[in-house]
């Protein structure tokens, strides 16, 4: 059991979230009960994520998309009015890490996601360094690639290129990170990797002969929360679950 001021003071210095100009407040978002024993982690605070955490007795819900994002209707109805309610009427914590969890160099999404499809990790670039780039142990053909990329995340990829095409060095960035593409191409990197695509980036990637994946939003970004969630429990003696809210998005 953990004070959750301590939890909280620990975890927003971790992340540096001074560093980022985000769209949404990272951190502590809706407050629950004072002392946290059990989190539970997941992409999206959705209310299908909220009741799962309260089935699993969690006092404090880790996520990546959390609430209040800029320009959205500030009002408190429909879907944020229940959302709201629910956590409020189960004392339960939301907090949410953005930009912060994207780039973090340990726990981030972007190495996170580079550890599990076995890309060696050179660096970081684009704005606040949130795209990652690598290199592939061996070199393989796309096919191959996008195949291990499918296997892994369990979710079917989107391949623009020559199959046959030998890839090596590669960058990524999680979630809808598809602009980053220019930048990728100015690393001249063989593929590009992030969670969704636009109707430009075909043509971006044909035009620069930078192959492109699109290995899907969510289930690119389901392991940077993991991965935070599991060394707030080890740091502070807790119980950690991730629930996995599926989107095929």
């Amino acid at each position: 059991m953990v004070k959750l001021n301590e939890l909280l003071h620990y975890t927003q210095e971790l992340m540096q979230v001074e560093r980022f100009k985000d769209y949404c407040p990272n951190g502590l978002q809706v407050e629950g009960r004072s002392e946290v024993n059990k989190i539970v982690t997941g992409v999206t605070a959705s209310l299908a994520l909220l009741e799962a955490a309260k089935q699993a007795n969690a006092d404090l819900i880790l996520v990546h998309h959390g609430y209040f994002w800029r320009n959205e209707d500030p009002r408190v109805v429909g879907i944020k009015r229940n959302r709201l309610a629910f956590l409020l009427k189960n004392d339960l914590n939301l907090m949410a890490y953005h930009l912060p969890l994207d780039a973090h160099a340990e726990f981030g999404n972007n190495v996170q996601l580079g550890q599990v499809l076995g890309i060696s990790s050179s660096g970081f670039a684009g704005e606040s360094k949130l795209m990652a780039y690598g290199e592939l142990v061996k070199p393989t053909t796309l096919a191959a690639f996008a195949a291990q990329i499918e296997s892994t995340l369990q979710r079917a990829p989107l391949v623009i290129g020559d199959p046959q095409k030998i890839v090596q060095k590669v960058a990524w960035c999680t979630g809808a990170a598809q602009g980053y593409i220019d930048t990728a191409i100015e690393l001249g990197v063989d593929v590009y990797i992030s969670g969704e695509i636009s109707e430009q980036t075909t043509h971006q990637s044909i035009e620069s002969g930078v192959s492109y994946i699109s290995a899907g939003h969510h289930v690119t970004e389901r392991y940077g929360v993991q991965a935070l969630g599991q060394h707030l429990a080890e740091k502070f003696n807790l119980i950690h679950e991730f629930i996995d809210i599926k989107n095929p998005v």
